[in-house]
């Protein structure tokens, strides 16, 4: 079993940066996909970005891309998420996850994922 916690969140201005981290226990995660997921009150649980669990392939969702990156430290069980150029759409709770079944191309699906973290809080103001 694979246990997932998140960190790094909190309250950001509009234009700043945050980074969150993922650590995991329970066994190693360095050949699982690993992804990153938000939602937004009122709305349903997005993709945000992936990372491979071999390589360093990676996939963004549009809307992040040349903002965010994600990455991972398999030394320390641990994945992040460098949030830079925070806007007004980016408030949300965002979680991360591990797949079992590495996928080429990276998935953005939340079902193909099998581990979530409980999430952090990421709230920017303008």
């Amino acid at each position: 079993q694979v246990q997932l916690v998140e960190s790094g969140g909190g309250l950001v201005q509009s234009g700043g940066s945050l980074k969150l981290s993922c650590a995991a226990s329970g066994r190693t995660f360095s050949s699982y996909d690993a992804g990153w997921f938000r939602q937004a009150p009122g709305k349903e649980r997005e993709f945000v970005a992936a990372v491979s669990g071999i390589g360093r392939g990676t996939y963004y969702t549009d809307s992040v891309k040349g903002r965010f990156t994600i990455s991972r430290d398999t030394a320390k069980n641990t994945m992040y998420l460098q949030m830079n150029s925070l806007k007004p759409e980016d408030p949300a709770v965002y979680y991360c996850a591990l797949a079992r079944v590495r996928r080429l191309p990276l998935s953005g699906s939340q079902r193909d994922y099998d581990y979530w973290g409980q999430g952090t809080q990421v709230t920017v103001s303008s």
